[in-house]
C-alpha cells in the first residue's frame, strides 16, 4: 500500500508562472498492478518519480509501506565517470545485496561483454538502458515502477526483458506508465487518471480506459 497524503506538486517556470501538476492529492493506492493514465504532460512521469522518492513533492509526502523500485530504465544515479561494474557496486551496497551475485547477474543479463568495465560516458543509450534494466531486476522490489521501458534493444533482448519481468510479476506489483494500451492491458488490472491537478483512483482498468479516452476527446473538441 502507498499513501499520497496532501500531495503537491509544482514547477516554477522561467516565464515566472506555477505549473501545477497535482494539488493536494489525497489517495491510497492498493497492492495491485496500476497503469497511470493521463494526457501527456500532465504528470504520469512526475507521479512515478515522487512515488519512488527521487523527486521530491513540493508539499505533502507519500508514505511507502512496501519497498519501491526507482523508475525501471532511470539513469540519473549513474556516475558517468565510473565503469558500469563500479556503479553496480555502488548500488548494490546502498539497497544492502550481495555485491558479488548483483555484479554477477547485471553483468550477465546487461550483455555489455567488456564495456561493463568501461565509464558510463562511453556508453549509447541502448547500453545505458541495458545496464539500468538489469540492474533493476537484480534487486528484488515488493513494487517496480516501469515509465515505457519495455523495449530495450533488438528483439531477442526485448523478448528476454518481458520474461525476466514476467517472472518478478509472480512475487511483486507493478505501476506503470505507458501509452500504448496493450502493454497496460497485458500488465495491468486497475488504473489511476492524472488530469488538471486533480489524480483519482479506478478499479477497474477498462473503466479507467474509457475515461482517458473520453479526456482525449473533450480535449480534442475544445
Amino acid at each position: 500500500m502507498i499513501e499520497l497524503e496532501n500531495l503537491t506538486k509544482i514547477y516554477r517556470m522561467r516565464g515566472g508562472w506555477d505549473n501545477i501538476v497535482m494539488q493536494n492529492v489525497n489517495l491510497t493506492l492498493p497492492a495491485r498492478n496500476i497503469a497511470i493514465l493521463g494526457r501527456n504532460g500532465s504528470g504520469k512521469s512526475t507521479l512515478l518519480r515522487m512515488i519512488s522518492g527521487t523527486e521530491d513533492p513540493t508539499s505533502g509526502r507519500v508514505r511507502r509501506h512496501r519497498s519501491i523500485s526507482w523508475p525501471i530504465g532511470f539513469r540519473g544515479s549513474f556516475h558517468r565517470e565510473l565503469s558500469g561494474l563500479e556503479n553496480v557496486r555502488f548500488v548494490a551496497r546502498v539497497y544492502g545485496q550481495n555485491t558479488e551475485d548483483v555484479i554477477e547477474y547485471v553483468k550477465d543479463f546487461s550483455e555489455l561483454g567488456k564495456f561493463f568495465l568501461e565509464p558510463v560516458k562511453t556508453y549509447s543509450s541502448g547500453m545505458g538502458a541495458r545496464l539500468a534494466f538489469g540492474l533493476s531486476m537484480a534487486i528484488n522490489f515488493q513494487v517496480y515502477l516501469i515509465d515505457e521501458l519495455l523495449s530495450v534493444g533488438d528483439a531477442r533482448f526485448q523478448e528476454k526483458c518481458k520474461d525476466t519481468f514476467h517472472d518478478k510479476m509472480s512475487a511483486s506489483k507493478i505501476i506503470m506508465v505507458s501509452h500504448s494500451m496493450q502493454n497496460l492491458r497485458e500488465y495491468c488490472d486497475c488504473a489511476v487518471l492524472i488530469n488538471a491537478g486533480k489524480v483519482w483512483f479506478c478499479d477497474d482498468l477498462e473503466t479507467g480506459i474509457a475515461k482517458y479516452e473520453d479526456l482525449n476527446k473533450s480535449a480534442a473538441g475544445a
